[in-house]
């Protein structure tokens, strides 16, 4: 074939690119495989075709020379961009339609190209774009081109790919015409140092010159339990994370060089001792363990003889059930949930609009209410009115006085002493919400119960 001196030039040159320049903290790449040559003239005046004109005609156009037929070297440089040299050849037998006499065809080109894999976010599809130049020989004819070309590589694995690449080929000269040159190559990625083998390159090792896991950049985890060397406080025993590397042998969330009964599990706050009572005092130091009582009763319970909650020590009525805020006794006023609870009921008693009569449904309200103040007899309380803004003032003010005595009537007349009770309307003084809302005047529309201390 002629010049064949050329291909091995070609060669050459690629295998002293990666041989010279290479460094040993960054990744290379060598792709090889085949090439199109598509020489149908592109871009001129006609009879020549349009730019893209006939792109895909693979059976007419397309130049494939059934062997390995291109090579290329590309050394990443940073974010995202490498610097490519390709050697590649064919033999040209189609001009567009036409026919050719087996034309040698060499070219020789360097290229910057950018991956876009990051800025998609993939670890397997690597779309590229390229600019550069070079020299193509078709025969006995030679120019310099302009280069710009489109790439796509798939990874099957971290280092294993196959690339597919269109290059257009702009010439600086007239006598050789513009054209595509199309690839497909298996592409291998390798290079950086590597100085304990452990598969993790010198410059991303935390732990260069020890063999170490990928997950720990690189430094070891001498027993294998995910936690690397100079973070585990037992390096050399397989251990749980939270304890720092170190076991647990008894399961109970404390390291056994924490624990007191190292071999039963056991709580925490025990320093690792079982609680069967579950009174906080451990079982060997609990003179009831099986009963719950206080640490300052050795774990046995106080006394409560009235069962109010309030021991015995503590209950100013011990023989009398009351609450623990009246120290033991019985509670004359309603606690501050109670009258909650109370104002609860409350603010959920529905009146017919504008007017002070109740609606059906507010009947279980009204009782469950009664039934609170008839808990505490010795008790008085105030009903309060208030409405929402619209209407006139005036009205609102004697809505409110309406409907909260119609409240007090209802609650005189299933029970309650009427010198327990007052009633008092305030109108749309007192809002608690927003008026200019529909959900914010139903708010506003309350009945409140406060307790006369």
């Amino acid at each position: 074939m002629k010049n064949l001196s050329r291909l091995f030039f070609v060669l050459l040159l690629a295998l002293s690119f990666n041989a010279n320049a290479q460094d040993e903290n960054n990744p290379w790449r060598i792709s090889i495989g085949v090439n199109a040559v598509d020489l149908y003239p592109v871009g001129e005046d006609a009879p020549r075709g349009d730019f893209l004109d006939e792109y895909f005609n693979a059976n007419d156009h397309w130049n494939i020379l059934p062997s390995l037929s291109t090579v290329s070297v590309s050394r990443y440089i940073n974010e995202g961009f490498s610097i490519t040299a390709a050697g590649s050849l064919n033999e040209i037998d189609k001009f567009g339609d036409a026919r050719a006499n087996d034309l040698s065809y060499y070219a020789l080109d360097g290229t910057v190209t950018y991956s876009f894999m990051k800025l998609i976010k993939s670890n397997k599809i690597d779309p590229v774009l390229g600019i550069g130049g070079g020299y193509t020989w078709v025969d006995d004819i030679g120019a310099g081109t302009l280069n710009g070309n489109v790439g796509l590589t798939y990874w099957f694995s971290e280092n294993i790919g196959v690339t597919a690449q269109s290059t257009f080929k702009s010439a600086f000269e007239d006598y050789l015409e513009d054209h595509f040159q199309h690839s497909v190559s298996l592409s291998v990625r390798f290079g950086g140092k590597d100085t304990d083998s452990d598969g993790i390159y010198d410059k991303n090792d935390a732990c260069p010159d020890v063999p170490g896991l990928e997950a720990f950049n690189g430094c070891p985890d001498s027993d294998n339990d995910g936690i690397e060397d100079s973070k585990d406080d037992c390096p050399n025993e397989a251990g749980l994370a939270e304890f720092n590397g170190c076991p647990d042998s008894d399961g109970d969330g404390v390291a056994d060089n924490a624990d007191d009964c190292p071999n039963e599990a056991g709580l925490a706050a025990l320093n690792g001792c079982p609680d069967a009572d579950n009174d906080g005092v451990a079982d060997n130091a609990d003179d009831c363990p099986n009963e719950a009582g206080p640490s300052a009763n050795k774990g046995c319970p106080w006394p409560d003889a009235d069962n109010d909650g309030v021991l015995d020590k503590d209950d100013k009525c011990p023989n009398e059930a009351g609450t623990v805020a009246n120290n033991g006794c019985p509670e004359i006023n309603p606690t501050a949930e109670v009258m909650e609870q109370l104002n609860s009921y409350a603010r959920t008693i529905l009146f017919n609009s504008g007017r002070a009569s109740f609606k059906s449904e507010t009947a279980p309200v009204l009782e469950a209410m009664t039934a609170i103040f008839k808990e505490y007899p010795e008790a008085s309380f105030s009903i309060e009115g208030h409405t929402d803004s619209d209407g006139a003032k005036k009205s609102n003010q004697l809505l409110s006085e309406r409907r909260a005595n119609a409240v007090r009537d209802y609650l005189i007349a299933n029970g309650i002493a009427a010198d327990r009770l007052s009633a008092s309307g305030f109108g749309e003084d007192y809002p608690i919400d927003s008026n200019k809302t529909r959900a914010g005047k139903a708010n506003n529309r309350r009945v409140e119960v406060k307790l006369k201390k």
